[in-house]
C-alpha cells in the first residue's frame, strides 16, 4: 500500500466521530457472523449520538479512505470493514515494533 492510501486512513480515524463510526463498524460485523461481517447503518445510528446526516458524512469519508464498504439492500446500507485495506493498516503498524 502507498503512502499516501495510509496518511487518508490515519487521517480519516482522527476525527472522533468517525473513528467511533468505524469502531461500531467493526464490532457489529465481528458479531454478526452469519450475515457477512456486515452491519446495517441504521442499527448504528441508534447506537451513536450523533444524527444521521452526520453519520452519513463521516461515512462517506470513511468509505472514500479505504476503510469501509457499503452495499445497498433494499432502503437498508450494509456497512463493513474493507479487510484488504485494514491488512494493510495492520502491517504497517507491525513494522512499527520491529
Amino acid at each position: 500500500m502507498d503512502e499516501n492510501q495510509l496518511v487518508k486512513m490515519f487521517k480519516a480515524l482522527g476525527n472522533p466521530n468517525r473513528f467511533r463510526l468505524f469502531d461500531e463498524i467493526r464490532k457489529a460485523g465481528s458479531s454478526s457472523i452469519e450475515e457477512g461481517h456486515c452491519c446495517f447503518l441504521n442499527t448504528i445510528i441508534d447506537q451513536l449520538n450523533i444524527g444521521a446526516p452526520t453519520v452519513s458524512h463521516h461515512l462517506k469519508e470513511l468509505v472514500n479512505a479505504g476503510l469501509v464498504e457499503t452495499e445497498k439492500e433494499g432502503k437498508f446500507l450494509q456497512c463493513r470493514l474493507n479487510q484488504k485495506n485494514i491488512e494493510s493498516l495492520r502491517e504497517f503498524v507491525r513494522s512499527l515494533e520491529e
